[in-house]
């Protein structure tokens, strides 16, 4: 059974109208080279597109006359496809990931939110950081806008804030988002082994560590006498005549 509508997770380019699957009886064309050829007929369309050895594909269906243009079907569906990859790459840009503070967080806590921060940045993300008041907490605000600024300063290499912190409520909110890749610092978590430094300090596992109280080699140990005292194999000579 065939779908009246094209499915959601479908390429936009699979659903082109081609050549003879056009409905319309007239179409606005344009040419091999780009020019407009103005408003001809279908069967004009299709004829003039197969003495170019190129095809006729509708590229604005809803337009009156449909607009169509002579192109090799197999290049538009690339250039669609690259189109589409492009898109889906600045789509993390519009996702929002969110962190939550406290006026007197654990400092492991504050690093493992910060790390989470750092990631959702470098995967193009805003980060949204709110920071709540509790109870008592209203009174020392100075201490959740501290929180904020250190947060603000630990993610400078990889973010920006959209606005100055702002106290709304009982919390304190934050929008970062993450600077554009040529200017922005890689991400430390994904590459721990990274840098010439360490590696020049740490001996690589082949080599030999040098040991700083060196011990006396010891003699070869005496062979254990046979198990048995009365071997009658042991005057034997077991060698090879000559």
């Amino acid at each position: 059974m065939s779908r009246p509508f094209p499915s959601r997770s479908a390429s936009p380019s699979s659903f082109v109208r081609v050549n003879g699957k056009i409905r319309a009886r007239e179409v606005r064309c344009i040419g091999v080279d780009g020019q407009q050829l103005g408003v001809i007929t279908l069967a004009d369309a299709i004829n003039q597109a197969r003495a170019h050895g190129v095809d006729l594909v509708e590229i604005a269906p809803n337009a009156t006359p449909p607009v169509c243009r002579m192109v090799d079907f197999g290049k538009y569906r690339y250039e669609m496809a690259k189109k589409e990859k492009e898109s889906k790459k600045h789509q993390h840009a519009n996702k929002v990931k969110e962190i939550q503070l406290s006026p007197g967080i654990d400092p492991h806590d504050f690093g493992v939110k910060l790390t989470r921060a750092i990631d959702f940045l470098c995967e193009d993300m805003k980060v949204k950081v709110t920071l709540k008041f509790r109870g008592r907490e209203m009174a020392h605000k100075e201490f959740g806008f501290l929180q904020i600024n250190k947060f603000i300063k630990e993610t400078e290499l990889f973010a920006h804030p959209d606005f100055e912190p702002k106290l709304i409520g009982k919390g304190i909110n934050l929008m970062l988002s993450p600077l554009p890749r040529n200017k922005r610092a890689k991400n430390p978590n994904l590459n721990p082994e990274s840098g010439d430094d360490h590696d020049e300090e740490t001996p690589p596992s082949s080599a030999t560590p040098k040991q700083k109280n060196p011990v006396a080699p010891q003699p070869p140990a005496a062979e254990a006498p046979p198990a048995f005292n009365n071997n009658p194999f042991a005057q034997i000579d077991a060698k090879p005549e000559p």
